[in-house]
């Protein structure tokens, strides 16, 4: 492997393992708000106990996500450096909102709302945690827009002078159709995750502690509306992503002919001459363009097409790796969604799931969280050779003067560092779901506010 491919490895390695924690934390945070206002509204102890329990897990997780995000803000200056010099006064407005966002407001009303327990009056406390919702959300759609120029460049210029690219418009890249498009995907994802990780912990805790009884049922309620969300947001995404990228969805299908009505291949032996394939006649126009008779075109036709408006070159991405990521992708995301089904049909009317389910449901985050990886591999690596469609490629991107041995000797400190940081997040997860959830009495009715914990 070269220096560029090991620099892209790099990035890889980080970017996957901190996505691990983002939606984890979205949900997480949603999750406690909710809960917290149920109690506040209800007053039953176990609505308070349970929003403990999950603020607890988010600021375990929040920590993680922070500490593995300034890991991933630095390999992105010290290997591609020229990317970062070329359009840092697009990414920059971005990446020092988004820092902002997560380390002052988000962290500071998380701290406001994990020490405020019997100091703040409720309604304060229970805002808290609503704003750290919020402010996750933001996050997300402030970050997810430095993306998606990366998919599809707007509100930029040209300096004819420097060559650097110049944001024209902080609003116009906020509302990149592909942002538009790929916030409520990714919403949707965080749910399935968020879902399944309380799934998973309420499973294996329900028999010792009845009250963590509710939230296997919350966890698989956000897994399967995530899962419906997930289809319903990809579904559209997909479709955005056929106008500025036609080249990602025909290699997602390996369709190197333009066709009308091309088909999806659900089981095949091989691409793009398969001995066997099992097709759904017109369901990739659908998926492309809405209808079942419309054209998708080939990749003989983009490459020529890319070659004459940008030059010689290979513009065609990883074939192989386009088309299984994204089957895997919606096959993994599908088979989550109708495992927190079939739990929900089977626990119906407070019935007990069968012991073969109970005992396989701890590892269920492994589905939603494989779904959302695989989701990004086939977003970022069907985009190659582009690392900003359309006017930058990968190769351009590199820092100047890097060396494959700076890179692996970074890529192993990254990874042991990370490899820690794995234990230590899954040590306190399990030592936090070992404790009881304590049903403190409801304080009386005519305490004060600010007594009310």
């Amino acid at each position: 492997m070269d220096v560029l491919d090991l620099t892209r490895l790099q990035f890889a390695v980080v970017t996957i393992y901190h996505y691990f924690f983002v939606p984890m934390s979205i949900s997480l945070a949603a999750v406690a708000a909710g809960l917290e206002i149920t109690w506040l509204r209800t007053r039953t102890p176990v609505w308070r106990d349970l929003t403990k329990f999950v603020g607890k897990l988010l600021i375990v997780t929040f920590a993680v996500g922070v500490v593995t995000g300034l890991v991933q803000e630095f390999q992105f200056g010290m290997g591609w450096s020229a990317f970062a010099k070329f359009y840092g006064d697009v990414f920059g407005p971005t990446l020092a909102i988004e820092g902002m966002l997560a380390f002052f407001l988000e962290a500071t009303f998380l701290a406001l709302w994990y020490f405020g327990w019997d100091r703040l009056p409720r309604l304060a406390h229970a805002a808290t945690i609503v704003i750290v919702s919020l402010g996750t959300v933001l996050s997300a759609f402030i970050i997810l827009a430095g993306n998606s120029f990366m998919q599809n460049p707007v509100a930029y210029s040209l300096d004819p002078v420097t060559g650097r690219a110049h944001l024209t418009s902080f609003r116009e890249l906020l509302l990149n159709k592909v942002n538009l498009a790929a916030f409520p995907h990714t919403l949707s994802g965080a749910a399935m995750i968020g879902g399944a990780l309380l799934l998973a912990i309420a499973v294996w805790r329900r028999a010792a502690d009845p009250g963590f009884r509710p939230l296997s049922k919350l966890g698989a309620w956000l897994m399967l509306a995530g899962g419906a969300a997930t289809a319903l947001t990809g579904d559209r995404l997909g479709k955005v992503i056929t106008q500025v990228q036609p080249m990602k969805m025909a290699a997602a299908e390996a369709l190197y002919t333009t066709t009308a009505g091309a088909p999806f291949s659900l089981v095949t032996t091989g691409k793009p001459l398969p001995s066997f394939a099992l097709d759904i006649p017109g369901l990739l126009s659908i998926l492309a363009k809405g209808s079942p008779g419309a054209t998708v075109q080939g990749i003989d036709e983009l490459q020529a097409q890319y070659a004459a408006q940008y030059g010689p070159g290979n513009y065609v991405p990883m074939i192989p790796v386009a088309f299984w990521s994204f089957r895997l992708m919606i096959g993994v995301g599908m088979l989550a969604a109708l495992v927190a089904a079939y739990f929900l049909w089977r626990t119906r009317r407070d019935r007990e799931a069968p012991g073969w389910l109970l005992r396989w449901l701890p590892l269920i985050p492994i589905l939603p969280a494989a779904g959302n990886t695989i989701g990004w591999i086939f977003t970022e690596t069907a985009r190659q050779p582009w690392i900003a469609f359309g006017i930058s490629k990968v190769a351009d991107g590199i820092s100047p003067g890097l060396t494959s041995a700076e890179v692996i000797a970074s890529l192993a400190g990254f990874t042991v560092v990370y490899g820690i940081v794995a234990v230590v997040w899954f040590r306190l997860v399990r030592h936090l779901s070992r404790q009881p959830l304590s049903a403190a009495p409801a304080p009386a009715a005519d305490q004060p506010d600010a007594l009310v914990y």
